[in-house]
Parts: C-alpha cells; sequence; structure tokens
C-alpha cells in the first residue's frame, strides 16, 4: 500500500492570545487530503520561523520545543507504518487519533445488521417485500446464534470477519441449523450484503467474500401438464371459497403472475394493447420490472366472474385474493378433489404458465421472459422446462423441411 505522507507544523496567527503567544498546529497530508489539528503548545509568533517550520533560535525553550516537534514527526511515521502492517487504511484522522490517543469507535456486526434490518422494515412495501425481510431477519438470528456456538460471543468487531467466519457460518448453517444447500447459500448471500454495506463505507477495507463460491443447485420446479391443467379447470366445485380459490390460481396459470402481483391488481392495471385488445400493465413487486401481459379468454373470463365480488368492490381489487397462507392451503384441498398428486402452492401457476400455456404452444422464450417479467433469458429457464413433447412437434417440423427438400432434390434429378 503506498501512500504519500507529508508533514507541516505552522502557527494560528488568527488565535493569538493578548500575550502574544500564537497555537502551533500539525497538518498531516496524506494522498492530497488533509488532517489538521493543535498540538496544545504556543509560541510567541516573532519567534517561529513559516520558512523552517520550527521555533527560532537556540535558547533552552526553543531547543524543547523544537525537539518535541521532532519527536511527534517521527511518532507519526511509526504509525504510517504500523497502519500499513496491520493492512488498515492510512490516513489523517486515523493517525491523528492515534496520535491524540483518541480510540477508533469500534464498529460491532450485530448493531450494523440491526441498523440494515430497521431500515428495511421502514421502506417495506416501498422497496421491499415482507419475505425479503423475513428472510434477513432469519439470517441475523441465525448470526447470532453462530457467533454463540463458534466463539461464545454476543457480537464481533467486522474487522475480525474473515474468509474463515464465512465458511464456518456455511458449515453451521448446513449442520446445526439443518439448512439445504440453496437455503444455507442463500443465507450466506444475505450477509454478503451487510458486509458490502462495510466496505462501501471504509469500515472494513478487505472483502472476506473474495473467493467464496458456494452455488445454488438448480431445482427442478413442478409444473401442471395440460391434462392437469384441464382437469383442475373443468372440475365442478361447490364450496364458493374453494371455487374461489382454484379460479385466482387459474387466473396466475394464463397471466404468469405471481401471488403479491395478482394481490396487488386492480382495474387501473387493465388497458387497451398494441393489438387493440385487453392487457394487463404492472410492474413486479420484487424486481420493479414491467411486466405487460395480453388476456386470454379464460383470464378474462374469471375478471368478469368476479367483478362484483364483495372483496372487489370493498378494496378495489381486480381480483378476490386470500392471504398466500390460505391459498396455498386451500390448494392441498383442491388437487385432492381434482387427484393431483403434486404438491399444489400458488408458484406452481407461474411456472404453468411458462412452459405448459406458453412455451410448449410455440411461444418464443422471449416473449415469454418479458411477460412473467424478467431481467434475463437465464431466469426464465428457471421457470419454462422445454418438453419432450415440444421438442417432438419442432423436429417433426424439422423432418418435413427435410422430406420436402429430398423431394424436390429427386425431381430435379428426373428432368
Amino acid at each position: 500500500m503506498n501512500t504519500k505522507l507529508s508533514i507541516l507544523f505552522y502557527i494560528k496567527r488568527a488565535k493569538t492570545t493578548s500575550q502574544g503567544k500564537s497555537p502551533i498546529y500539525l497538518r498531516v497530508t496524506v494522498d492530497s487530503k488533509r488532517t489538521e489539528f493543535s498540538i496544545k503548545r504556543f509560541v510567541e509568533t516573532h519567534k517561529w520561523s513559516s520558512e523552517q517550520n520550527k521555533m527560532k533560535g537556540n535558547s533552552e525553550e526553543s531547543r524543547t520545543l523544537n525537539t518535541y516537534l521532532d519527536i511527534l514527526k517521527s511518532r507519526i511515521y511509526e504509525i504510517q507504518k504500523d497502519l500499513i502492517h496491520s493492512g488498515k487504511e492510512v490516513n489523517g484522522e486515523a493517525i491523528k487519533n492515534i496520535l491524540l490517543g483518541i480510540d477508533e469507535r469500534k464498529r460491532m456486526l450485530i448493531p450494523i445488521f440491526q441498523e440494515h434490518n430497521n431500515r428495511m422494515e421502514a421502506l417495506l412495501g416501498k422497496e421491499y417485500a415482507k419475505g425479503t425481510l423475513t428472510r434477513y431477519k432469519t439470517c441475523f438470528s441465525h448470526i447470532k446464534e453462530f457467533l454463540k456456538w463458534k466463539f461464545n460471543i454476543s457480537d464481533i468487531e467486522i474487522t475480525e470477519i474473515d474468509h474463515a467466519f464465512i465458511y464456518d457460518f456455511e458449515f453451521f448453517l448446513r449442520t446445526e441449523k439443518s439448512c439445504a444447500n440453496n437455503s444455507a447459500v442463500k443465507y450466506v448471500k444475505n450477509f454478503g450484503k451487510i458486509i458490502r454495506i462495510c466496505l462501501a463505507n471504509k469500515w472494513i477495507l478487505h472483502d472476506p467474500f473474495l473467493g467464496y463460491n458456494s452455488k445454488f443447485v438448480e431445482v427442478n420446479r413442478g409444473f401442471l401438464d395440460e391434462e392437469e391443467l384441464a382437469r383442475l379447470q373443468n372440475k365442478e366445485l361447490k364450496i364458493e371459497r374453494i371455487a374461489l380459490v382454484r379460479d385466482v390460481f387459474l387466473f396466475s396459470c394464463y397471466t404468469g403472475l405471481s401471488f403479491i402481483d395478482a394481490w396487488n391488481l386492480t382495474k387501473d392495471n387493465i388497458g387497451i394493447g398494441i393489438d387493440g385488445n385487453k392487457w394487463i400493465f404492472t410492474a413486479r413487486q420484487k424486481t420493479k420490472i414491467a411486466s405487460h401481459i395480453p388476456l386470454l379468454p379464460i383470464a378474462e373470463d374469471i375478471i368478469k366472474k368476479y367483478a362484483k365480488h364483495p372483496m372487489c368492490v370493498i378494496s378495489g381489487k381486480l381480483l378476490p385474493v386470500l392471504s398466500n397462507q390460505k391459498m396455498n392451503a386451500y390448494l392441498k384441498e383442491i388437487a385432492d378433489l381434482c387427484e393431483i398428486t403434486k404438491e399444489l402452492t400458488f408458484h406452481i401457476a407461474r411456472h404453468t404458465f411458462a412452459t405448459t400455456v406458453t412455451l410448449s404452444n410455440g411461444v418464443p422464450i422471449e416473449s415469454v421472459s418479458k411477460m412473467l417479467g424478467h431481467k434475463s433469458i437465464k431466469t426464465t429457464q428457471h421457470y419454462a422446462k422445454i418438453l419432450d413433447k415440444k421438442v417432438s412437434e419442432d423436429m417433426a417440423l424439422l423432418k418435413a423441411k427435410f422430406s420436402k427438400k429430398a423431394a424436390y432434390m429427386n425431381k430435379i434429378r428426373t428432368i
């Protein structure tokens, strides 16, 4: 670490006392950044040499003061050396604090993490979803348990967090908390945000995450195939609450909206698209990315069905969506009634839209990605699966093209 350091002693004439004495100040400049402070010494103004930055003459008073200035100078170079060896940032403020015996404020992990969560909670519904806050609160709880488990402490200085800390935390999550791979990696990455805050504020100089390379394992998400979707759609459900949940779930199957985005829909989100038909115009709560979805007839029929539902009239919402917990509980009941063996959750609707409703019916993955409100095709690939049926249909088209081409070539040869 190369730092350019310069030291200057000078007097502040503007602060000269009635006895004609001026305070001596020290200016430490590190890489063109100045830090100035008084050394609590005074000298008669006319006895100070501005050219030599010390007291004039060879008197006892002059020798004593100038020796003290030389000692201070040597001490500053020692401090610079110690800061470099310890890997800490060399700056004027740090030198001043050490020179004057002022303890630097210790930055502790727990209050930093708590402050992050408090800010996130204050922005709930504006910048963050409830699920995101819950995940960070759980991560915070895991960190506190880890500190007790590994070090038998309740807090730690952030400068003490190193590469080994990260891997030990992940090991703790996998063993003591029995987290699956993706959950463990997600909590470690959540903790990484706290570290990035510390780095941005220059509270720490080295990133303990350098070299950390644990990865998510791709999970094969479930979806309803054509036969299961038709069974769900055509099933006669006599209990109103069950029928309502089925219809809202189907709406998501034919629009690709997540639970929270379906919950947030109002009549204002319905407009006329480029083709002159009704579209949904919204932005995903999770990413704030625009999502424009042409309304398929089934989805449009569901909107009409619940237009005068009391929940919609009172709340102004487009559909009478229940809480996520209730929706998922009733969906398990619906799965049994429809003889669907897959574990039915609301999120499966989004995967069903991506795979069964769109991609399998020839909608390009780029269009699917845009409707789902994804930032990249890579994210869409986790949702939309290319089925054997689609591969078979695509290859059948290719075979037909080859057959047509072969027939044409044979015809040319016979001429």
